[in-house]
């Protein structure tokens, strides 16, 4: 045993082997997972702040637009306002150009009044009178109003003393003359005439209208005389016929026959000779010859044909429509402007010379 374990080798001592240091990697690995975390926090908060530099841009870019708006609409408003007072200012000019040019004529009108003479004003007095009689006469058709005017005007030129009149009075008698060879148109009294046919239309009752009775209406036969005695049978025989004669009638219609009008027919029948005699009296008022004679002959005509013409009221109502259907109510008037005409020229011719006159008896003080 000793032998054997002599003859072992000898035991190597084992050295253990050196330990591997990681704290090195783990403080990598700590400060790496350290600067992650840092620029992720700060690429965060880069981020937040990128937003909102945003938003704030954007803010201030809606500012920008809403202060170019309200400087434009400001800058609208103030031109439109300065537009305005412009406008204004032109019209205040005008209204004062306007108020000075008719102080210039009331002050020229002032002094020649003061230069004028009484036969200045007879004629512009006549003037005013010719004046009316032709407003009479184209606006209103008054004929009477027209020729008192005129007759009132040469009664005035008369009284003045002025030569040059004469041609203007000559004139004016043409146009009384022509005035009194037109035959006068009495409106109101037409007026008044188809007033009262109205009213008494109104006044006619349902016993006016046609009745439409026609002729005889049964004809009985006339009995022949029998030429001897008759027998059973004969009296028999004109006994049936006797019988069938009075239980079968016959009518016999000569004309055609007016059918009878119920209520609301007669009220329409009313109502329309109404509307066309007031149809006439607005012919009348306008001077419409032919509104007015086709007005009176529609009238009559639904007269005679709706209203039974032996009664006295109708026979009275269509006389009076007959008389006025042969009057005149646009008769053709005459030109009267003429003597108004000459007047007016005579009137510029005297107020030309005296305005001569004035300049040269100003020119004589002043030399």
């Amino acid at each position: 045993m000793t032998d054997s374990n002599s003859q072992l080798p000898a035991p190597v001592e084992s050295t253990p082997s050196p330990r591997q240091r990681l704290w090195p990697l783990w403080l990598v690995a700590l400060l790496t997972f350290i600067l992650v975390v840092a620029l992720a926090v700060w690429n965060w908060q880069q981020w937040q702040w990128r937003q909102q530099l945003q938003q704030t841009l954007g803010e201030l870019q809606q500012s920008d637009q809403q202060l170019d708006q309200r400087y434009g609409a400001g800058v609208d408003r103030q031109a439109d306002r300065l537009q305005s007072l412009e406008q204004r200012l032109s019209n205040q000019q005008s209204q004062l150009a306007t108020f000075q040019r008719q102080i210039d004529h009331n002050a020229r009108e002032l002094l020649a009044t003061g230069n004028r003479t009484r036969t200045d004003w007879l004629l512009a007095e006549a003037e005013y009178l010719m004046r009316i009689a032709n407003q009479r006469l184209q606006v209103e058709k008054d004929i009477r109003g027209a020729l008192a005017a005129l007759n009132e005007a040469d009664k005035v030129l008369r009284e003045s003393d002025d030569v040059g009149v004469f041609t203007i009075r000559k004139q004016l008698a043409r146009e009384v003359l022509a005035l009194k060879a037109i035959s006068d148109v009495d409106r109101t009294g037409l007026y008044l005439t188809l007033e009262a046919a109205i009213a008494s239309m109104q006044e006619l009752t349902d016993d006016t209208l046609y009745q439409g009775e026609g002729p005889a209406l049964f004809q009985d036969q006339p009995a022949t005389p029998a030429a001897g005695d008759p027998g059973i049978w004969a009296r028999a025989w004109q006994q049936v016929k006797t019988t069938v004669g009075n239980a079968v009638s016959y009518r016999r219609l000569d004309q055609p026959v007016q059918p009878l009008m119920s209520p609301e027919q007669a009220a329409y029948a009313r109502l329309n000779m109404q509307l066309m005699l007031e149809e006439a009296e607005l012919a009348v008022l306008r001077g419409n010859q032919v509104l007015y004679d086709r007005a009176l002959a529609k009238a009559r005509g639904a007269l005679e044909q709706w209203y039974d013409g032996t009664d006295n009221r109708i026979t009275a109502l269509l006389d009076t429509l007959a008389e006025l259907e042969g009057k005149q109510v646009d008769p053709e008037l005459p030109d009267i402007s003429e003597s108004l005409a000459l007047l007016k020229a005579r009137l510029s011719g005297r107020l030309n010379t005296e305005s001569s006159e004035s300049a040269d008896s100003e020119g004589g003080n002043g030399q």
